[in-house]
């Protein structure tokens, strides 16, 4: 079952006996946990038959005898154990998940990792409960799904926007929600979201941002770029080189790969690099300022200035001079 799917069979009540939450984006795994912890029981039904346990805390045996008790005047008990990975004997579950009470709700939160399909306790999830997979996101799907997030919420932006957050809050689905819901307690439903919005309640300058000081590099525009890495660099902890140059480094290779498509129509360069059809015509004006050997010059630059920031072969430049160092190297290409 994927999360939707799941997420719908708890709002119907369709409870499954076992619940293996896995994988490294931990957001969908906290969702379908909350709505878990939030909807089978009533608040009076809780004290008695909900119990969360943590697996750095307890074992297979003491999570087996607290999944094997019967409910107290309710026709479900839940127990939750959380870090599941934590659990040294987590294999040992094995027996009871082959024949589970089908009055307990067990969930076990299995972060940061997978389970080994393979193994025979992941058959025995998949054949008695839940065995749901958390899918990674990759930096280029997360406008995407912001902008999915916001409609789903009564809310819109553009492209422009959902990459200017993306670009600044990475692929962190939690962390990109919980800055997302601040836009939502203080703009009312059906709002299109702008960057004075993000700005005035997520923080984000629509104006000195990774995503402008991109558009800039890329457009040659020497005075914006130039003002941008001043700003980055009087505001180094918000803006660090590295988080900087990974940003730029991604953003070169698609121009780079501009250059090697053959069908350059707006669709399949669209998809070819991943990215927004709005966005392509940046990528073919940005590859009319850098040929493929600019390209190839500008990310051994930035190569050269990540290592540079993380202290090595740096000859004691600070990260403040380093930032507007590279940009006068990449802006000085022809």
């Amino acid at each position: 079952m994927d999360f939707d799917q799941i997420i719908t069979s708890l709002e119907r009540k369709e409870y499954a006996p076992v619940y293996f939450l896995s994988g490294e984006q931990t957001y969908y795994i906290d969702e379908i946990t909350s709505q878990i912890e939030g909807s089978v029981l009533d608040e009076a039904e809780r004290d008695f038959n909900q119990t969360i346990v943590y697996g750095r805390d307890v074992n297979s045996s003491t999570i087996v005898s607290y999944a094997k008790r019967f409910p107290m005047m309710s026709q479900y008990q839940v127990v939750i154990v959380k870090e599941a990975q934590d659990v040294k004997d987590i294999a040992l579950m094995e027996s009871y998940i082959k024949a589970p009470l089908q009055s307990t709700i067990l969930v076990l939160c299995y972060k940061y990792k997978n389970l080994d399909k393979r193994t025979s306790l992941a058959k025995a999830i998949k054949k008695h409960g839940v065995f749901f997979e958390s899918p990674a996101v990759r930096d280029y799907q997360v406008p995407t799904w912001i902008s999915g997030y916001l409609q789903k919420n009564g809310y819109s932006a553009g492209p422009r926007e959902c990459a200017l957050l993306a670009d600044h809050l990475g692929n962190n689905l939690s962390k990109v929600v919980n800055e997302l819901k601040k836009l939502f307690i203080n703009i009312p439903k059906g709002t299109v979201i702008t960057p004075d919005h993000i700005e005035e309640n997520i923080g984000i300058s629509k104006e000195y941002n990774v995503f402008e000081y991109q558009t800039a590099l890329s457009f040659k525009d020497r005075a914006k770029a130039t003002r941008i890495s001043n700003f980055f660099a009087a505001n180094e902890k918000e803006h660090p080189m590295p988080m900087i140059t990974a940003v730029l480094f991604s953003y070169f290779l698609k121009i780079g790969l501009y250059h090697e498509l053959k069908d350059k129509s707006k669709h399949s360069v669209a998809k070819a690099l991943h990215v927004n059809p709005f966005f392509v015509k940046d990528y073919e004006r940005a590859a009319s300022f850098y040929s493929k050997r600019a390209v190839a010059r500008t990310i051994g630059i930035l190569h050269e200035y990540d290592i540079r920031s993380k202290g090595m072969g740096n000859a004691g430049t600070s990260g403040s001079e380093l930032i507007r160092e590279m940009t006068y190297r990449i802006l000085a290409q022809h």
